[in-house]
């Protein structure tokens, strides 16, 4: 490829010298000499041309470079050196133009190739010595420097590490990894020199997979346009038929020569490629990965889109949902002990477990005489007390079963959720409920879809039904496919692929199957290279569902650009054809028209490279959605406590319930009504400009309003609580108002997340 854009370079310069010499040489009269050089100029071009349309016949194309060929030797045979010259230059020109033009649209690809590590620090004794990467081993320890690319996958030994995982994801701040964490090749070091322990060998890394992907993403030639190289097999004798005419019409043959120098459209071929390579370019810098344009084209044309479950859909794996305690005892006293308790546990949810508790900025203590139960719990003394985590069969080994258990195993059947309970001297205080949770920007993805065109979305996975329509309801999906094996998802994307052009995202190794069958397969390979990456057609780098969307709105653009310059290339093309045949334009004349045209067809291709609309689309700054989001964090950690004032009222006495409601009170005027009318005054004035409609920002303000109001009626029952005992109506109507008001408050903070995530920099 190099040598070949050399060559072409050459021919340009060879073009241009032969050119100016000739018109130097005519200014001084030295007309032989002009002749001469114009020649010169030419036939070096006209063998590279010859050369080239060999090489497509031999691979069974026919090219309309062709009509080049017949251009540039028409004009040298009838007398006109001048006119082959400028062809000779605009064709070579054209197609410097079209290497310059590709080389920056694959530039955010390649740099992912150029920037790979060649060299690593391995640790040797007590030295660190610099050794290829290719001569790292598995379990070998490796030293990475501040600002340095981390050169293989592996395991972070030093206690903590700042890392910039932007080259693979495209998130835009540093995060924090801990002893023990994985860190994937590729991403930054960008806070000070770390150990950590290589997990793979280069060949298998996260990066060198990402690198394979990036070689096959600049391999392939669509459909689309091989269509564009069939058309040659209907526009050259067109031409041909019309230059014949314009000779019989005029008997000049001039008049034929100049058809031929109009209809030269070499670097209008290179259209449909340079835009989808462009929008290639674009996928790239917003972390998807699409291996070549034919998966462009597949894109452009979804349909219908089927989605994993786990994994895709939700975030795959355990997290903490929410935490269930028995009367008098706080959400943090529950999660501290049986963090404690879990850091002595290998078991893969302990990290789950320990990792919510020290994001709340708990305190864990060290366990000592910790015992594990196979298959129950794990068991520790903590300050004197005998602490226990485990299953609801170790809660009732100690004959425990009291009312709030059975509405924590009720709350953990319906949200499918896995339920772990801690316990002090063998009585319960509290459960953990664990399960996989919905992506955050699961609803936005699924709307970016609608937005894009995608007529039909489904889900199919191999979990349970409850669970998956669970899934399925909240994102208003149109058909939800539930205990499918591999099998399975294979025959409903094939199923699908028989209506429509189908799209499968997934994101685990039973997906495989099924992303090689589709249409087009999307992998979400942000945590590695996997068979689903290898199988797919694109590979979404960065952790983020919506980037599907993305993908495709991108994709359908490209092509739309794409077809738009072929057909405005073709049209003006024809159009010149048509003033030649008149006798409107000459060849010289003629040459320099096409090339105005070759060039505006592909600096509209190039549109490409730039998402649509860009500099009109206002955002606001990275760090502020981050500072919005950090407010919403702490505001859900005191609707838990409002939750468990709900639930404790249930059954509370009437002091109790007094302390509760104050309390309850306390919560919501101090945090609640604080961060509504923060909101209200500060955040809501700063994004209305951003946003394209103002109609729901003031809907949620309608929501402010709601909760401001449920806050008063609060406050007020609060103040005209009875001295004398409460009776159990009052109580209720005090549970109803908490209940209402942590419910409206989550549901409304969701909505806001969703908003803020959208019109955030990214």
């Amino acid at each position: 490829m190099v040598s070949e854009r050399l060559f072409r370079r050459v021919l340009v310069a060879t073009a241009v010298a032969g050119l100016a010499a000739g018109g130097l040489a005519a200014l001084t009269g030295r007309q032989h000499f002009a002749v001469l050089s114009w020649t010169i100029a030419t036939v070096p071009v006209i063998g590279g041309l010859a050369a080239y349309i060999v090489r497509d016949l031999r691979s069974g194309r026919v090219g309309v470079d062709a009509i080049a060929l017949l251009a540039m030797a028409g004009a040298l045979a009838l007398g006109q050196p001048l006119a082959g010259a400028v062809v000779a230059l605009m064709y070579a020109g054209g197609n410097v133009l079209e290497d310059f033009a590709v080389a920056r649209a694959e530039k955010s690809l390649r740099t992912l190739v150029d920037r790979a590590p060649r060299v690593a620090h391995r640790r040797e004794g007590d030295s660190v010595n610099d050794v290829l990467v290719g001569d790292i081993a598995v379990g070998d320890g490796i030293l990475v420097r501040r600002g340095e690319v981390v050169p293989l996958d592996g395991i972070l030994v030093s206690e903590t590490a700042v890392i910039d995982e932007s080259p693979l994801t495209g998130e835009p701040l540093p995060v924090v990894r801990g002893k023990g964490a994985a860190v994937c090749s590729g991403v930054i070091n960008t806070g000070d020199a770390f150990e950590m322990t290589a997990t793979a060998r280069a060949g298998d890394s996260t990066y060198a997979g990402i690198i394979r992907l990036v070689t096959a993403a600049q391999a392939a030639k669509t459909p689309f346009i091989r269509l564009v190289d069939r058309f040659a097999l209907v526009f050259l004798p067109l031409t041909a038929m019309i230059a014949f005419v314009a000779w019989i019409i005029s008997g000049d043959p001039m008049r034929s020569l100049a058809v031929f120098v109009s209809a030269t459209p070499c670097p209008l071929i290179l259209a449909a490629p340079i835009a989808f390579i462009s929008g290639m370019a674009l996928a790239a810098r917003r972390g998807v990965l699409i291996k070549g344009s034919a998966a462009v084209e597949g894109l452009a044309r979804t349909h219908t889109v089927l989605f994993d479950k786990t994994g895709t859909l939700t975030l795959g794996g355990a997290r903490l949902l929410t935490i269930e305690t028995a009367p008098d005892v706080s959400v943090d006293e529950v999660l501290q002990l049986g963090a404690s308790i879990e850091q002595a546990s290998h078991h893969v949810l302990a990290e789950v477990v320990v990792k919510a508790a020290v994001e709340r900025g708990l305190q864990l203590k060290v366990p000592t005489a910790v015992r594990e139960q196979v298959g129950s719990g794990l068991q520790g003394v903590i300050d004197g007390k005998l602490i226990s985590i485990g299953s609801r069969d170790m809660i009732r080994a100690h004959g425990d079963a009291t009312g709030w258990v059975a509405r924590a195993a009720r709350r953990a059947a319906w949200r499918s959720a896995l339920i772990v309970f801690v316990a002090v001297e063998g009585h319960p205080i509290g459960a953990l409920l664990l399960a996989d949770e919905l992506r955050p920007e699961a609803s936005r993805a699924i709307r970016l879809l609608r937005d894009a065109g995608v007529a039909r979305i489904l889900m199919v996975t191999g979990d349970r039904a409850e669970s998956a329509e669970t899934i399925g309801a909240a994102l208003d999906l149109d058909s939800i496919l539930a205990d499918r094996i591999p099998a399975d998802k294979l025959d409903a994307v094939r199923i699908e692929q028989r209506l429509h052009s189908t799209t499968m995202v997934g994101d685990g190794i039973n997906d495989a199957p099924a992303l090689a069958a589709a249409d087009v397969g999307i992998a979400l390979g942000a945590r590695g290279a996997s068979a689903s990456s290898e199988a797919a057609d694109v590979v979404i780098l960065a952790d983020r569902l919506d980037r599907v969307g993305e993908a495709i709105t991108i994709a359908r653009r490209a092509h739309r650009i794409a077809i738009e310059s072929i057909a405005v290339g073709m049209t003006l093309s024809g159009l010149a054809m048509l003033a030649a045949t008149l006798g409107w334009l000459l060849p010289v004349p003629a040459a320099l028209v096409q090339e105005g045209i070759d060039l505006t067809v592909i600096l509209n291709a190039l549109r490409a490279l730039q998402p649509a609309h860009r500099w009109h689309r206002r955002v606001l700054p990275a760090g502020a959605g981050t500072e919005l989001h950090h407010d919403h964090v702490a505001l859900i950690r005191n609707l838990d406590r409002l939750r468990v004032i709900a639930d404790a009222l249930d059954d509370a006495a009437p002091e109790s319930a007094r302390s509760l409601l104050v309390e309850a009170n306390r919560l919501v005027r101090q945090h609640v009504v604080a961060h509504e009318r923060a909101d209200e005054t500060a955040v809501y004035p700063r994004i209305a400009p951003i946003l394209v409609a103002e109609i729901g920002l003031s809907a949620m303000s309608r929501a402010h309003r709601e909760i401001l109001h449920l806050a008063r009626l609060l406050e007020r029952l609060v103040n005209d609580l009875p001295i004398e005992k409460l009776d159990r109506y009052l109580i209720r109507d005090g549970q109803r108002i908490v209940e209402s008001i942590e419910q409206i408050v989550r549901i409304h903070t969701a909505q806001e997340e969703d908003i803020y995530e959208a019109i955030s920099a990214a």
